[in-house]
């Protein structure tokens, strides 16, 4: 397996570490109704939910980008550096959620996508080579 489709993996578990962060640092969890539980949260609790939520959102796009990118025959170097930076981008913007730094977050935020994007257009790019 390339280490594009292990960031695949990293990518799509980040999502279940941020909600363990959030249900860990909150008092009087309710794993009978853990939704509503969280939505009563504040501080901490709500911005790791928050991240959790953010991750299930940006997961998609990645993870079709990788696939994509892998069927086309992309440059492996290429795909596994932004790939790679994707996940290192998406663990930062974790520890900025939960740092509560909203400004530098979005940035992050944005740089990550780019990422997502950059990889399909390349994707692109070989398919039509």
């Amino acid at each position: 397996m390339t280490f594009a489709l292990w960031c695949v993996l990293i990518a799509a578990l980040l999502p279940i570490a941020t909600v363990g962060i959030a249900k860990a640092s909150g008092r009087g969890f309710d794993n009978a109704d853990p939704r509503q539980w969280l939505e009563r949260q504040e501080g901490l609790v709500r911005r790791a939910d928050h991240a959790h939520r953010n991750h299930f959102e940006a997961f998609p796009l990645f993870g079709l980008a990788v696939v994509f990118a892998t069927l086309s025959g992309m440059n492996a170097e290429r795909l596994n550096l932004l790939a790679g930076a994707f996940v290192v981008l998406r663990i930062a913007y974790t520890a900025l959620y939960l740092g509560n730094k909203p400004s530098l977050r979005s940035l992050v935020w944005i740089a990550a996508l780019g990422c997502s994007i950059a990889i399909f257009f390349l994707a692109a790019q070989a398919r039509s080579a």
